[in-house]
């Protein structure tokens, strides 16, 4: 491709309102333009990358066994009013009526549109296990989208659903789809670690996150030093401490909370399923997990903090036998500690279990800190930063049952399937990539996803025919050997050019000029390289395809 044939359209300044590197250099790049508020168009360069990662996905999820199909974005109402989900999603779920006033959204997931499929298309057995998937637009009414083609609106996602007459074909396939997963971002050039994962609004019993390890990550993912264990930090478990509770010492008393210098609790209070408050306590240098907490059944869901009115009742009152508590294994071995009054900030101290409250009623409540005991006993915990790329689920039931998705099994008898999902976010990766591949000078695109393998910048393109000559000669060399070149044909000044050329990340590049020519070589340099070095010009097709060799060009 020649530049000037390419439409090209770089920026040296920092786009107002780009919050994120990634959102930044693919505005500065010119790989997408936002068309309003989480709508963006994705111009030749952007979708250049977006096609690779598309490819890579396609060829992995084909490997698989997997079949592909394409469902429309436009999902009729009835779908969702028979999953219970057309007023359980929210105002994410993008409602409209049809000339006809029949209702109808835009798809933000697939699940009740494959379910609908399989009732009508499979009927036996024989028929499974079968995972049909795609690669289609989704949009989602995001309150706010932010962060560029990361939490935007309108996205291109590949998600795929299987469906299995038993549990144990489900965890072959679940087993066959981690690895499926392991292969596409290995291939993809990122580094990214697999993580224990809340199921949240999709439903099922166990799942698996795929995170593109990166500071700005928006999650934080938890692993082991000493073990393959790794979490999301939702999930990740904090053991109980070994240690026993010490003796009770000094009598509870009031004090001003400047004054304490024992360990402190916070209490945080939930309505219960009953209506009743329920005390969250924990160690003050503790953060409450809202996901552990919500599994409690003693509250209620979604987690409801007490109205002020109701909690007026336990303000200023010094911590007695009779409150209503669930604390965290961590505040449960303390002694002689010093709870704070939730209302008031009044504070007691020498407080004790058994004896000032009651025994506790112990749970795991808090978000795991660094240096924890891994939940495997084997070294301890770690934080990263992580972009969640991929999620893939054990639905179990919730979908068929809704839906009456059955097969008839080996007796004749009507079976509910059960079901698993696995989803990729093909557009949230080029930005999670550019997150975790970029330098002061622009993006640093791994080979897998590089718009262009190589770049030609030759000097003087149009005044030199010794220069546009040799040029010509190696680009159609290059394209011969299936090499995919841009070459730099315009007419800029050599500054100018390798900014736009690093900006947009190729990952090699060839400066061709009168001078290195008179001593038969050009000048080369990788990305990611501090420096160029001189090379025969007989040398090149060799040395770019030994470059090129371990990732994958197909």
């Amino acid at each position: 491709m020649r530049a000037s044939a390419f439409h090209l359209s770089t920026t040296r300044e920092i786009p107002a309102g780009a919050e994120t590197v990634s959102h930044q250099l693919m505005l500065r790049a010119g790989m997408i333009r936002q068309l309003a508020s989480g709508l963006y168009t994705w111009l030749p360069l952007g979708l250049r990358v977006l096609r690779r990662v598309e490819q890579i996905v396609r060829e992995e999820m084909d490997r698989s066994g997997a079949l592909e199909l394409l469902m429309p974005v436009v999902q009729p109402a009835e779908l969702w009013q028979e999953s219970a989900r057309w007023e359980q999603y929210g105002p994410e779920l993008l409602r409209f009526t049809d000339r006809h006033q029949r209702p109808f959204c835009l798809g933000p997931t697939h699940e009740e549109v494959i379910t609908d499929l399989f009732r009508r298309e499979i009927h036996s057995h024989r028929q499974l296990p079968v995972n049909f998937y795609q690669i289609q637009t989704k949009f989602r009414d995001e309150i706010r989208p932010r962060f560029g083609i990361m939490r935007a609106r309108e996205f291109l996602m590949k998600d795929a659903y299987s469906f299995h007459l038993d549990k144990d074909c489900l965890d072959r396939t679940y087993q066959v789809m981690y690895e499926t997963y392991t292969r596409i971002f290995t291939r993809l050039g990122l580094n990214f670690r697999a993580v224990r994962a809340d199921s949240g609004s999709i439903g099922g019993s166990f799942s698996h996150e795929f995170h593109v390890l990166a500071e700005s990550g928006e999650d934080a993912i938890v692993f082991s030093n000493g073990s393959d264990y790794a979490a999301n930090i939702e999930l990740a478990a904090a053991l109980p401490p070994k240690d026993a509770r010490p003796v009770p010492g000094q009598p509870m008393t009031q004090i001003a909370l400047d004054d304490a210098t024992e360990s402190r609790v916070t209490v945080s209070w939930m309505m219960g399923n009953d209506g009743t408050p329920v005390g969250l306590v924990l160690r003050e240098e503790h953060r409450l997990n809202a996901i552990k907490a919500e599994k409690l059944p003693q509250l209620a869901i979604p987690l409801k903090p007490v109205a002020a009115d109701a909690l007026a009742a336990l303000k200023g009152h010094a911590p007695h036998a009779g409150m209503n508590l669930i604390v965290d294994h961590a505040a449960a071995v303390l002694g002689d500690f010093t709870w704070i009054d939730p209302g008031t900030g009044n504070a007691w101290a020498h407080v004790n279990w058994g004896r000032d409250l009651p025994e506790p009623t112990c749970a795991d409540l808090r978000e795991v800190t660094v240096g924890d005991p891994s939940p495997e006993d084997e070294g301890t915990l770690e934080i990263a930063r992580g972009i969640e790329v991929g999620h893939i689920f054990q639905l179990g039931t919730k979908y068929s049952a809704a839906l009456n998705a059955q097969v008839l099994d080996d007796a004749g008898q009507n079976r509910t399937v059960i079901m698993g999902c696995y989803g990729i976010g093909v557009s949230r990766v080029v930005a999670a990539a550019i997150e975790q591949n970029h330098d002061e000078r622009g993006i640093c695109w791994p080979q897998a996803l590089a718009p262009f393998d190589v770049a030609l910048a030759p000097m003087h393109y149009a005044k030199s025919a010794t220069v546009r000559d040799a040029t010509d000669a190696l680009y159609a060399e290059l394209q011969a050997a299936g090499i995919r070149v841009l070459l730099d044909d315009r007419n800029l000044r050599p500054g100018v050019m390798f900014a736009d050329l690093e900006l947009i990340g190729i990952p090699h590049r060839i400066v061709i000029s009168e001078r290195t020519l008179g001593h038969h070589q050009v000048e080369y340099q990788a990305r990611h390289a501090p420096e160029s070095q001189l090379i025969g010009r007989e040398d090149i097709l060799a040395l770019l395809r030994d470059a090129l060799e371990p990732q994958d060009r197909s």
